[in-house]
Parts: structure tokens; sequence; C-alpha cells
């Protein structure tokens, strides 16, 4: 599969020649799933580290988090239509479908999710995906890509003999992928809002570049299908910046639009990330925290709303 192909169609795995060559690396697609105050997210994946090469899946519900390895031999993948499959689990952007049960962790579960009216942010030539010209730089330690900002689910979960059913609720789909995730970030991922039209995503990590680090950040704010992007490669500033490990208060510029975002850490729950392709740094994600933004331009508010069941990770150095 050639590399500019991959660039521009950032869902499909990135990893063939990885897992030939065994060089340290992973790879990671995020599922996210809400309905009223349920949420369950999927992290399936791969990682390759000291040419051991293995298969994942994490797991966040509101109540726990899991972790469970498979074989490499698990993990297959296919680009035209996009899926991946670990086991007997399937991921596309079309849904999900889960059947595990794994003793080591007590987890039974079980059900299929239906993906439907999904809404992304806009791409081109030059911005194929949420990191823009960045996207084609080969260096990069951590690369990320929005899937879908928002899209209709409708299905059920078994989980631990208890049922979950998602009727008309919104999903969430992001990748990673590289060798280390970065040494510190901050991470929001909101789409229920009051205003069932709009979605939300920021970031912003400390970078290595060559010789240099720099703070980068990307954020997205899509509302009734109209986007307004915050992003270092399109020269945004970054006003404010207040993180503690509860509470976010983040202030963006981009010409006359102003951003202000604040964020609830709360409920967070273990999570294992990775450094250099292994997967043992341990960071928390909240999948229940409540975010605040406020879109203005110059003094003029048009936009405000708060978006419970929100994604929410606060990584310090």
């Amino acid at each position: 599969m050639k590399k500019i192909y991959l660039i521009k169609n950032p869902d499909l795995f990135q990893g063939e020649n990885y897992l030939k060559t065994k060089k340290n690396y992973f790879e990671g697609w995020y599922f996210k799933n809400t309905t009223n105050h349920t949420s369950i997210s999927f992290i399936p994946g791969i990682h390759i580290y000291k040419k051991t090469q293995k298969a994942f899946i994490q797991i966040i519900t509101n109540s726990h988090s899991y972790y469970i390895d498979y074989d490499i031999k698990d993990f297959q993948y296919h680009h035209k239509p996009f899926w991946i499959q670990i086991g007997n689990n399937f991921f596309s952007k079309e849904g999900i479908s889960i059947d595990i049960n794994d003793t080591k962790s007590n987890l039974k579960m079980k059900g299929k999710l239906e993906y439907s009216h999904s809404q992304n942010i806009k791409t081109n030539l030059l911005y194929p995906n949420i990191m823009g010209f960045f996207s084609y730089v080969p260096f990069m330690e951590c690369n990320h890509a929005i899937l879908s900002m928002k899209n209709q689910i409708n299905g059920f979960i078994e989980f631990n003999r208890k049922k979950y059913f998602f009727k008309n609720g919104v999903g969430y789909i992001e990748k990673d992928w590289g060798y280390s995730f970065p040494k510190s970030y901050i991470w929001l991922q909101g789409n229920d809002f009051f205003n069932k039209k709009a979605s939300f995503m920021l970031s912003i990590a400390d970078i290595p570049f060559k010789v240099f680090h720099f703070r980068g950040f990307i954020c997205v704010l899509l509302i009734d299908g109209k986007e307004y992007r915050f992003t270092t490669y399109q020269h945004s500033k970054i006003i404010k910046y207040h993180i503690t490990s509860n509470k976010i208060e983040i202030v963006l510029k981009r010409g006359k639009y102003f951003l202000h975002v604040k964020a609830d850490n709360l409920n967070g729950k273990k999570l294992i990330a990775p450094k250099k392709g292994n997967m043992e740094k341990e960071i928390t994600e909240s999948i229940q925290s409540k975010i605040t933004i406020i879109l203005k331009k110059k003094k003029q508010i048009i936009f405000s709303d708060t978006s419970l069941n929100s994604g929410l990770e606060i990584v310090k150095k």
C-alpha cells in the first residue's frame, strides 16, 4: 500500500511495514459510545516492542477499565472497505461487534452497535486530517487522526449480565499511531451537548521535533455542519492555559475568534499507553467529564453550551 494513500486515509492500518521489520511501534483506534448517562469506549490496537508483537483491546466503562491481551495472530485488517478484527471482535466506521470472555479480568461482554450519519472534519491535500501538513512528517513520535466527530449509534452491549441499549446514541472515533504517546498532554472530547448538532475535540501536547520541543495543539468545534478549527499549523494561539489534576481552563485565539474551554475531570479510570512501542505508561481517562464551551467572534458570543459524558485525559511530565 502506497504511503501517500495511507496518509490520505488515516483510518486504515498504517503499520504493515512495522509488522515485517518488527521495529518499536503502536497503533490504536478509539471508539466512544454514549447513550443517556452510559458510556463505553473500546480501544483495539497492536504494539511492537523489542520484536515482540501483541494485539490488545482496552475498554472503559462508567465503573471499570480493562486491558485484554491477544496474540498478534488474532489481529486482522482490511483496507477496502476498512475494518479490523481482534479475536472475535470486529471494528469499522459502520459499527462494531463485541464478543469477549476474559477469565483473567472476569469480563464477559457481547453485543453489536451500528453507526450511521457520521460527521467529520473537512480535509484536503494539504490537510489530510487534523494534524494538517504535519501528517506528511515521517518522524513524528505520535500521529493523530479524527475518523468521526459524531455518529449515531443503535444496538446493545451486554456487560457482566446487564444489557445496555444504545438507541439513537452518539459516537466518536479517532486513532493514534507511532512509537510513543507524548510525555505530557491534555485531551478533551465531547459531543453530548444540549445542541445535538455540536461536537468538540481538543489536544495540547509536548511535541518532540528533531532537536527541540514545542507545545502543539489541535482543536475542532463543529456546530450545525460549520467547522471552527484552532491549530498550531494555522497560527492559532493559546491565550490562557490553566491545568490542575481536576480542572482545565483554556482560551484559544484564531483571528477574530476566541474559544473558551472549561472542563471538570470526573471519575477517571486507568488505561495503559505506549512508550517506545511498549504498553507500559499508566494514564487516567474519564468518560464522564463535563466540558463547557464558549465561542466568541470578537466580544460577541456565537456559541455557548455544555457537553456531559465527555472524554478527558490529563498527563503531566
